[in-house]
């Protein structure tokens, strides 16, 4: 064989030359943020460009009718006094009813009308308890379903992150699914490239990624995901380089880039 078709030979056998894949970096979260109701707005707790925590209230619609509806059911809640004296008198009446059966059995202790009436007294006071525990199920689910209709004219932070629009004011009708507030989490970021499907075939889950970020920084990933599908117009595979944002230092929109292994630069 030739020198030169050795060479060829050799040249293909040999690994691919690295190449440079440029992708944009993603927020683990960006939200916009509504209510299911409608209502007029009593009160605004953040402004662009704040921190919140997870379960921390944003916007509030004036909820004074549905306050009322909540303090309403929950005295009924705590009103036990019909269902304590009814079992303090289910105590006395029982006793009574077995003994009337008792001396009712003996000929001549006890009349039928006065065993009967003491058996109805009995019977009347054990039904009228279970009615009132019924009642007081059917009160706490009632309770629940007021501070849920009241719960839902507040609006908090599902997670933790910032502020970054707030689209209504004091005063002004939030309509049902209108943002009011837009929310990111930008802790942790991940970077999403398009990569040739034999490129992208050799990477394993959990990877360790060194990403560089357009201005500078370098930071260290793992592969997070890597499509199953092939897109069949291009013959790319989406990945996705996950890391944490130390710092908040790199905003996401920013461009990345990862050097692998084979194909030609993108």
């Amino acid at each position: 064989m030739k020198a030169s078709a050795l060479f060829l030979l050799a040249a293909a056998a040999g690994p691919a030359l690295a190449a440079d894949y440029v992708g944009i970096v993603h927020a683990r979260h960006k939200l916009a943020l509504s209510l299911p109701v409608t209502g007029v707005v009593a009160k605004v707790a953040v402004e662009p460009g704040q921190k919140v925590g997870a379960g921390q209230a944003l916007i509030q619609l004036d909820d004074r009718p549905q306050a009322l509806e909540e303090a309403r059911r929950r005295t009924q809640v705590e009103d036990q006094s019909e269902l304590r004296a009814t079992e303090e008198r289910l105590k006395v009446v029982q006793p009574l009813a077995e003994d009337a059966r008792k001396l009712a059995a003996s000929r001549g202790a006890l009349s039928r009308e006065d065993a009967a009436r003491n058996e109805l007294d009995f019977i009347a006071t054990r039904g009228r308890l279970a009615q009132l525990q019924v009642q007081k199920a059917r009160e706490k689910l009632e309770l629940q379903l007021a501070e849920a209709d009241r719960q839902q004219r507040r609006l908090t932070a599902p997670v933790a992150g910032v502020v970054t629009k707030v689209g209504i004011d004091v005063g002004e009708w939030a309509k049902p699914g209108d943002t009011l507030v837009e929310l990111v989490d930008a802790s942790v970021l991940h970077l999403r490239v398009n990569l040739p499907a034999a490129v992208a075939r050799k990477l394993k889950d959990g990877q360790a990624l060194p990403v560089s970020i357009d201005g500078g920084d370098t930071v260290n990933g793992n592969v997070s995901l890597i499509s199953p599908v092939t897109d069949a117009a291009s013959g790319l595979v989406e990945v996705r380089v996950r890391f944490t944002n130390t710092g908040g230092r790199i905003a996401a929109g920013s461009k990345g880039i990862v050097k692998l292994d084979g194909g030609a630069a993108k």
